[in-house]
């Protein structure tokens, strides 16, 4: 028998905010002397190997907070900027806890806690969490990270740590993101999934050629608000 979905966990940099826009604003605003969107691009293209090197071992349990500041230090490096104080890098640092979301989020996510209990699942730590969610009004029913389960996506135990604190089977909780990798590891736990496309989530310059339809994916949405309507809320 299938069982009733309970809770929707959400990936976040990219499914919820533009990670992107947000960090080509703020070199904007700094004056940096950097292309705003390779800047962006840079920084988060040092994610995915920081992650590896703790999922690895090859670093102890790092936050993504430090994480993202060794990366950011690489990144002052390539672009030969060094005209910040400690103070105004460790403030733009701080700039993954001001991203905004996409127009549809607030308004998608409201309408989904009336019918489903909605959670962070990212890789982002429960600080950088807390503070996004002030900053940018997201109505999280409650805030798990990859901190918690001291584990990072994609391993499983973010997968099932989210089913082990709600007391669900797994199948009762579906992920939600603009990732597909995310999304084959969350099916392989046994989540349900639901895909959103985000065609800018790499800025405006890049074209994304992964927005169609997949077996894995249970739902396939254009956004949040849509997928708010195929759920019934």
């Amino acid at each position: 028998m299938i069982k009733q979905t309970k809770v929707l966990a959400f990936d976040v940099f990219g499914t919820v905010v533009d990670w992107h826009g947000s960090i080509a604003a703020e070199v904007k605003r700094l004056n940096l002397a950097a292309d705003p969107n390779e800047f962006a691009t840079a920084w988060r293209t040092g994610y995915k190997p920081a992650m590896a090197k703790v999922r690895s071992g090859k670093l102890p349990w790092t936050k993504i907070d430090d994480l993202h500041r060794l990366i950011l230090d690489d990144v002052l490096n390539l672009f030969n900027i060094n005209s910040l104080s400690e103070d105004q890098i460790h403030e733009l640092n701080l700039i993954w806890h001001r991203l905004t979301p996409w127009i549809d989020t607030v308004k998608g996510l409201s309408r989904l806690k009336s019918k489903f209990t909605i959670v962070t699942l990212s890789n982002g730590n429960l600080g950088l969490l807390a503070d996004m969610a002030k900053h940018a009004s997201l109505p999280w029913d409650l805030i798990l990270s990859a901190e918690v389960f001291r584990h990072y996506k994609p391993d499983p135990e973010t997968y099932l740590g989210v089913a082990n604190i709600f007391d669900i089977d797994p199948e009762q909780v579906m992920l939600v993101a603009a990732h597909k990798d995310d999304l084959v590891s969350a099916k392989a736990c046994g989540l349900k999934t639901a895909f959103v496309e985000r065609p800018l989530e790499f800025g405006p310059h890049v074209t994304r050629g992964d927005l169609q339809q997949e077996t894995f994916t249970d739902y396939h949405a254009k956004n949040i608000e849509d997928l708010a309507s195929q759920l019934g809320c």
